[in-house]
């Protein structure tokens, strides 16, 4: 069996491919389903095994593409006739050139075309480092395409609706522009390949069988990119794509050795099903992986077709089946026999930047919420789970909203939690902008010993970023030696939570002077004191706010790149510059400062103003002083 990865922008037309595909030949097999994320669907073709992986396509679905692309053999990005929709394709492009995985472009519903069909080429080219053929030119009636013409076999093929497409003599209002394309076709082979290159510059024809094998091998390779056209809605192309795919995808061998030694098996995509739990799509990379035996250290559970009805209870190398009850697969793992590792750099996704708190409903939930929570990630590559250090709930950073709702939905409908969502808050912290010098003696008399502590500290503000000292000077032995600790850990205590709720930070405190009692001081008292004589010292010069401030790189598609300048500016942010990404053709790498408070507005703005395409990675860079009336919101929460 071989496997390919269909790829694009929303609306496509990827899923329409796919079912063409699938129905060549009247022989569809079995269909997995994750809604609104992916499906993974078998079928014969010229009696070979097959199975398509159909990746939604938008911003918020590239979690599942990495993982999908590690299990392929090829891939196939489906794009629409129009030039200036090329950009959207630009993260695939990329992504599957970071896998090094084969590619082939088709470009769909050429029965009505937005863009001359060059033009989408020359227009997508900017986003491939590797060089795209056009391996069809379209036959014209006025502005209707009715045909193509193979640039290989030289053969002109007309278009019948509903039916497979007719073959014609090439029409002479072609010929021209097939001898141009041809012969730039054939120079871009001849590239990789010293016969060919031979035979052109001796001006000999070339059979039309070595060019075949020369196509296979560059494809094969992921020398070039080759482009086919068609609608898969009308069943135009659909064969001369699937042709291509039989001739150029590689065998499972090349997909293997993209990944690491011991991968036997790879968990492309997983799923909760009621009744079953988790489900993963496992490909066999290496030998067969048979029910029972041992995968990625555990017990290797049923093996079904994609219906997770039919058994089969061995994938031979390269074949697609469903994983039940094995709780120690993942999607987006690499499985041996007793390991389990992530996927290689390029099949990870994307940092998630959409964070979001979650609560349960009801408090009782907390432990069931925790429980849906690994599941989830075991199932979603795209999905991250964290901790808010005030609160103590859980974080999930998704790929977006409409991601979020998703995983929301799942939690409630599959596990039963109803849930809550809020935005994270940023971490503020508070500091000081003067000093002051606090005498706080703690004194308490009850039954039996008292306590007693008597301390004379001083609270001092120093630079952005310099953290927390705790010095001392006293002379004389006033505050005994054992006790000085204790004065340090009721200072920290209290500068934990400021006047505003929020840790004190970048400030030095000093023990000077102290008393002490021969029977009532303690530990414990000189720590109350310390506390005390802080807190005191706080009230006293007041604080000052506090923001987090984040180094952002955005990656954006470069005609994009102008267009974030006065949204940054908008934002607050401070634009530190941006240059062209050291190996993503197309891309630039765009770096600002910003609060982490805008963070969720950078991404609704970013959104809107790439068409989707940008995202962006996020780390803490420094804290800044902020206006209390410009974070009033943050705080009141």
């Amino acid at each position: 069996m071989r496997v390919f990865t269909v790829l694009g922008p929303s609306h496509s037309g990827k899923t329409t491919l796919v079912e063409a595909l699938a129905a060549l030949e009247g022989s569809p097999g079995k269909t997995l389903t994750v809604a609104n994320t992916a499906s993974v669907r078998t079928f014969g073709f010229m009696g070979e095994d097959w199975a398509a992986i159909d990746i939604a396509g938008g911003s918020e679905n590239l979690g599942p593409v990495g993982p999908a692309l590690a299990a392929s053999d090829i891939a196939v990005i489906c794009v629409p006739a129009d030039a200036d929709a090329a950009v959207l394709s630009a993260p695939y492009l990329r992504m599957v050139e970071e896998a090094g995985v084969p590619c082939i472009l088709f470009i769909n519903r050429i029965d009505s075309p937005q863009s001359r069909i060059s033009e989408v080429v020359s227009a997508l080219q900017t986003y491939s480092r590797h060089h795209i053929v056009l391996r069809e030119v379209p036959i014209r009636d006025g502005d209707k395409i009715t045909g193509f013409v193979d640039l290989v076999s030289e053969r002109a093929w007309k278009f019948e609706d509903g039916k497979h497409s007719v073959l014609i003599e090439m029409p002479d209002s072609v010929k021209d522009r097939e001898e141009e394309a041809r012969a730039d076709l054939l120079e871009s082979y001849a590239d990789f390949d010293d016969t060919l290159m031979e035979e052109l510059i001796e001006d000999k024809q070339p059979m039309v069988e070595e060019i075949y094998e020369i196509a296979s091998k560059t494809v094969q390779h992921h020398d070039l990119v080759a482009c086919f056209m068609g609608s898969a809605s009308a069943r135009h192309g659909i064969t001369r794509l699937m042709k291509s795919l039989r001739h150029d995808a590689p065998s499972v061998e090349v997909a293997r050795a993209r990944l690491e030694d011991e991968t036997r098996a790879v968990g492309a995509l997983a799923d909760v099903i009621k009744h079953l739990g988790k489900v993963v799509v496992l490909r066999a990379m290496d030998g067969a992986v048979t029910s029972g035996t041992t995968l990625a250290g555990g017990n290797l559970g049923a093996i079904t077709d994609l219906d997770a009805k039919s058994p089969l209870g061995t994938l031979a190398a390269g074949q697609i089946g469903l994983a039940v009850k094995s709780d120690q697969l993942a999607a987006g793992r690499a499985c041996g026999d007793d390991t389990s590792a992530p996927l290689p750099g390029w099949a990870q996704v994307h940092a998630s930047s959409y964070r979001r708190i979650v609560t349960p409903e009801h408090e009782k939930d907390d432990s069931r919420l925790l429980t849906a929570l690994e599941r989830l990630s075991e199932i979603d590559p795209g999905l991250r789970v964290s901790q808010d250090e005030k609160t103590g709930n859980p974080v999930l950073a998704t790929q977006g909203p409409l991601h979020l709702r998703r995983i929301l939905a799942k939690i409630v409908d599959e596990f039963g939690v109803a849930v809550t969502e809020a935005p994270v808050p940023p971490a503020l912290r508070e500091t000081i902008r003067r000093g002051a010098e606090i005498h706080h003696r703690h004194r308490k008399q009850t039954g039996g010993a008292g306590q007693f502590a008597d301390v004379v500290v001083e609270l001092r503000p120093e630079a952005r970023g310099a953290g927390f000292t705790f010095t001392e000077s006293v002379k004389g032995g006033a505050v005994p030696r054992n006790y000085i600790p204790s004065v340090e850990a009721g200072a920290r205590e209290a500068l934990a939570e400021g006047p505003n709720g929020f840790p004190v930070v970048d400030v030095s405190v000093e023990l000077k002077d102290g008393k002490t009692h021969s029977v009532d001081s303690s530990d414990y008292a000189f720590r109350t004191a310390g506390k005390n004589a802080i807190r005191e010292a706080l009230t006293e010069v007041g604080t000052q706010l506090l923001q987090p401030i984040m180094k952002i790189d955005i990656h954006v598609p470069s005609v994009f790149s102008g267009a974030l300048v006065p949204l940054v500016s908008g934002l607050k942010g401070q634009v530190l510059g941006f240059e062209a990404h050291p190996s993503a053709a197309g891309w630039d790498v765009f770096q600002l400062l910003l609060p982490m408070a805008a963070e969720d507005e950078l991404f609704a703005a970013l959104a809107g103003a790439t068409r989707g395409t940008a995202w962006f990675t996020s780390a803490f860079d420094h804290y800044q002083e902020a206006r209390k009336e410009d974070l009033a919101d943050l705080i009141a929460s």
